[in-house]
């Protein structure tokens, strides 16, 4: 369902989904800036150096990205299929994140110094 809320990206004409009110963001910039905000997350994990509070914080932002996005694009809108595939594009990569998480975690478990 849509409302009347505008996407809060500067020039952007689309509408805010229920799900996505609490980020003013339209469906396409909200997986933009889901897949920027996972793609900074990897390389900052990459090494595997990552605090166990900040994975913890990078696991809760997969979590509640991920139900936000299914949120959204399961609440009835009209979906064209690049949107569809951006929306899938979307998951994978958060998949991805958490997957590259736990790689990560067990090259280095937590409290071991390298």
């Amino acid at each position: 369902m849509l409302t009347l809320t505008a996407c809060g990206e500067n020039g952007c004409k689309g509408q805010v989904p229920a799900a996505l009110e609490p980020v003013h963001l339209c469906l396409l910039h909200f997986t933009l800036k889901v897949e920027a905000d996972c793609a900074q997350m990897r390389r900052e994990t990459v090494y595997g150096k990552t605090p166990h509070a900040r994975h913890v914080e990078i696991i809760r932002f997969i979590a509640e990205q991920g139900e936000m996005l299914a949120r959204a694009s399961t609440s009835g809108l009209h979906l064209a299929d690049e949107m569809k595939a951006r929306i899938l594009n979307t998951f994978l990569t958060l998949m991805n994140l958490r997957e590259n998480l736990d790689r990560a975690a067990l090259r280095h478990p937590v409290g071991r110094s390298g």
